[in-house]
């Protein structure tokens, strides 16, 4: 069995750096922070030794806001990148929905989905509803959320999905495209139902739809109800499988017919 290495000892090293003046060692941090990649350590390691110096903190104490002060800043940077890699085509959140406009939604059911046990447990979501009850919202709204407790989301219009899907088949890189699509944790698919698909469109999606099955969960928003998909897609038995694929131990949120966004217009307008 081959000697464990010694372990490493920083009193050497402090012994060596005792001699620093104070202006040495601000740039000794400086420096540091830089090659160790700590930006918030170094933008904020002044103001922590003012309160360090005023509150009395240990040395451990002192280290600890340091270091959970980077961490914090570190997990807010990576919550934004999250939200901006999941190109949203706006920024809605949950907290502004008006849930009183629109009672057809319980928004005990919202709150719960926001908590994103069901993205870890791959199941889908499905919102049902004429244009202006706020399904993009929601989907937006729950997206963010999603991103901003670590997971990778990605938002998408059903009509560009499947455009690029086609280019991505006709380029001989559809299975690249669909892994890609397959790996994210949440797949929002915005205004299905809009326009009809081709049988090649519809089972192009229907691809996607499978290799995330059961493992990673889909969102969608449908102006259509379930009865009507045929409309979309033309062909019944795709079609079929289409919606077990998007229902299968999945949660339906009806959002009603009446738009409370051309409600809130027409208020507008008259005051």
């Amino acid at each position: 069995m081959a000697p464990t290495a010694p372990a490493t000892t920083i009193t050497p090293t402090l012994r060596r750096r005792r001699g620093l003046t104070e202006e040495a060692a601000v740039a000794a941090i400086d420096q540091a922070c830089r090659r160790l990649r700590l930006p918030t350590i170094r933008a904020l390691v002044d103001e922590a030794l003012a309160v360090a110096t005023k509150e009395q903190l240990t040395y451990q104490g002192f280290l600890a806001e340091l270091l959970l002060a980077e961490v914090d800043d570190r997990d807010r940077r990576s919550s934004v990148r999250r939200v901006k890699a999941a190109q949203f085509p706006r920024d809605k959140w949950l907290g502004d929905f008006d849930f009183d406009a629109n009672t057809a939604i319980n928004p005990a059911t919202v709150h719960e989905l926001a908590k994103g046990d069901w993205i870890r447990k791959g199941e889908p979501l499905c919102l049902i509803g004429d244009s202006g009850t706020g399904k993009s919202h929601l989907l937006i709204g729950l997206g963010t959320a999603a991103a901003e407790q670590g997971h990778r989301v990605r938002y998408t219009l059903a009509t560009r999905l499947v455009n690029e899907l086609v280019e991505a088949a006709d380029e001989k890189v559809l299975a690249k495209t669909i892994a890609r699509y397959g790996r994210v944790d949440l797949l929002i698919i915005d205004e299905l139902g809009y326009m009809e698909l081709d049988r090649r469109g519809a089972e192009l999606l229907f691809q996607v739809l499978t290799e995330r099955e059961e493992k990673n969960s889909i969102a969608i928003a449908s102006n259509q109800s379930f009865s009507g998909w045929t409309d979309t897609f033309t062909d019944p038995r795709l079609c079929a499988a289409i919606v077990d694929r998007l229902t299968y131990h999945g949660t339906i949120i009806e959002t009603g017919t009446h738009s409370y966004r051309l409600a809130n217009s027409r208020g507008q307008a008259q005051g």
